[in-house]
């Protein structure tokens, strides 16, 4: 997995600036469209990505400090301000205050980046772990905008190259097993990884070294992503091979969220 934050942070504004392309030449009427989330439309995917650079702006002034994050009671008001607002200023406003945190982070010298510590949800990040967290959320979120707009988008390719080495922690903790023993071999191209991926009372998707026996699942690294995330259906999926495998199994193991 990539350490450095530079990487993260370069895909990060290359997520933005998609983001942005996608999202400024919409009408009220597009905004309004479902998007790829079936609860959300358009705006309301905004909207989300929106509250979330508010969210992660309170993270990283917490990493900074040396102070506490936020605690979870500080997240409705964000939520509830953002839901008020209409689907056009939340498009107008998500691109603004996405493209100002993504400003900020772009800010930091090496000494602050360094120095960044955040003891969030359980977890110890960097600044490299914060990246990771915000670009999972808005690659994906900007693909359920893009997709519902043009059925062949795909997830950025430079996202993708980070993003597939992080699944492992994605699974077991958005995995779904329902008790059914699975065991097969993943191969991923583009770029090229091997992978075993377990479900029983848990899931697991760790290494391998490509020489395992089937079942086997070969299949872009975009839509080994977009599996792990629930966003693999069938209309949305590309060619694959598979070898004792049903894909559906799958899709029920990683139904998203």
């Amino acid at each position: 997995m990539e350490q450095r934050p530079g990487p993260w942070l370069d895909a990060l504004r290359h997520s933005h600036d998609t983001l942005r392309a996608v999202t400024e030449p919409l009408s009220a009427g597009q905004l309004q469209q479902r998007s790829y989330t079936r609860e959300w439309s358009i705006a309301q995917v905004l909207s989300h990505i929106g509250s979330q650079s508010e969210v992660f702006g309170l993270f990283l002034d917490a990493g900074l400090s040396g102070e506490d994050p936020p605690g979870r009671d500080a997240f409705p008001p964000i939520w509830d301000a953002w839901n008020a607002r209409s689907p056009q200023a939340q498009a107008a406003d998500a691109v603004a205050a996405d493209g100002a945190l993504v400003g900020r982070f772009e800010s930091l010298d090496a000494g602050q980046r360094e120095r960044f510590r955040l003891a969030v949800f359980g977890m110890d990040l960097d600044m490299t772990g914060l990246l990771r967290m915000r670009l999972g959320e808005h690659a994906i979120h900007t693909w359920d905008v893009a997709v519902a707009l043009d059925p062949a988008a795909r997830v950025a390719p430079d996202a993708v190259g980070l993003l597939v080495d992080t699944l492992g922690q994605l699974a077991a903790r958005a995995g779904k097993p329902d008790g059914t023993q699975l065991r097969l071999h993943v191969s991923a191209t583009g770029p090229e990884r091997d992978f075993t991926l377990e479900s029983g009372e848990t899931v697991t998707l760790v290494p391998s070294d490509g020489e395992e026996s089937p079942p086997e699942l070969r299949l872009p690294a975009e839509a080994l992503v977009r599996l792990v995330y629930g966003r693999l259906d069938p209309a949305h999926t590309p060619p694959v091979e598979t070898r004792g495998v049903d894909l559906d199994e799958l899709r029920r193991i990683f139904p998203g969220f």
